[in-house]
């Protein structure tokens, strides 16, 4: 792992493969660390000529934590977006997609394919509407629009996800308990949850840190994202979008809508898979990100390493 310089902060990021190759860049979701990313799943991506580079997102894992910033106050922030007031927040998420942008630039990478998963899809649409310069392709999985007529998480798994977590240091036990309660709701019923594996992850991530008030100026962003589909309009690259059909928490009407808003992108829906990216999908998901890569203009399909 390495810290890089990024839009203000320190963004910890670790890479696989050959740093000549077109450079891969895998975006986490809400609230988890760059090792969401399994290591063999990256490894696959690099074996088929790619750069791939994994990072923390801010207020999460090695990262900045901008923990100066109080927790939001969530009943405040849903009053204001009812009146129809924006919010006052610590960041949004096109800051979050600066900050990718800045992690790009601290590599000396002038473009790269972009994949981000749940919130971190949303902040690579960002990232290819807001800075198209940067995009070659984007693949965005288990993600929305912010589009409000769509269906939104089912009550309960919401209560689940915003219900505080046991201690890690204090609770074992019950942090694990808790942690694995969430994953099997909304891991889908074709692709059941490797408990042991999600156990080491989460334990892991843990002991690299563990800032439950980070994960909720996270949702604070999320939150005052409002509808993106104008900017998805105006999306011009090769564009995947991956979405489970049994997915709870993002219900798959919100991966279908991000595909009909960006010109020309490509829907897969996985039958089975919920919310969650297990291991026996990573060949498949990664069959598509390679497909939609190779469809970039040959041209474009470079790393520079002219900045800095």
């Amino acid at each position: 792992m390495t810290i890089a310089k990024a839009n203000g902060i320190d963004l910890a990021w670790d890479s696989f493969g050959h740093e000549g190759d077109p450079a891969i860049l895998l975006i986490a979701g809400l609230g988890v660390q760059m090792i969401r990313w399994a290591v063999p799943f990256c490894e696959d991506l690099a074996a088929r000529g790619y750069y791939v580079i994994r990072f923390d997102n801010r207020d999460a894992g090695c990262s900045t934590h901008l923990s100066r910033c109080a927790p939001p106050d969530f009943g405040a922030l849903a009053a204001a977006l009812m009146a129809g007031r924006q919010p006052d927040v610590p960041y949004a998420l096109p800051d979050m997609a600066a900050d990718a942008v800045g992690l790009l630039d601290a590599l000396a990478i002038d473009r790269a394919h972009v994949v981000g998963l749940s919130m971190g899809g949303m902040i690579a649409q960002i990232m290819a509407s807001e800075h198209p310069e940067r995009v070659l392709s984007l693949t965005s999985i288990m993600s929305g629009t912010g589009n409000p007529a769509l269906p939104q998480a089912e009550p309960d798994v919401m209560a689940l996800m915003m219900r505080p977590a046991p201690d890690p240091v204090s609770d074992e036990v019950g942090f694990l308990a808790h942690s694995l309660a969430f994953t099997r709701r909304i891991a889908g019923p074709g692709h059941p949850v490797d408990e042991t594996a999600h156990r080491d992850l989460v334990l892991e991530e843990a002991r690299r840190a563990y800032d439950p008030g980070g994960t909720g100026r996270q949702i604070a962003a999320m939150a005052v994202a409002g509808d993106r589909r104008a900017r998805l309009a105006t999306i011009g690259v090769p564009t995947l979008v991956i979405h489970g059909t049994d997915d709870p928490l993002i219900p798959p009407a919100c991966g279908a809508d991000t595909a009909t808003s960006i010109p020309g992108a490509a829907f897969m829906p996985i039958d089975g898979m919920g919310h969650h990216l297990p291991a026996t999908l990573h060949r498949t998901v990664a069959d598509a990100i390679d497909r939609v890569a190779k469809r970039a203009t040959p041209s474009r399909a470079v790393t520079d390493r002219s900045r800095g």
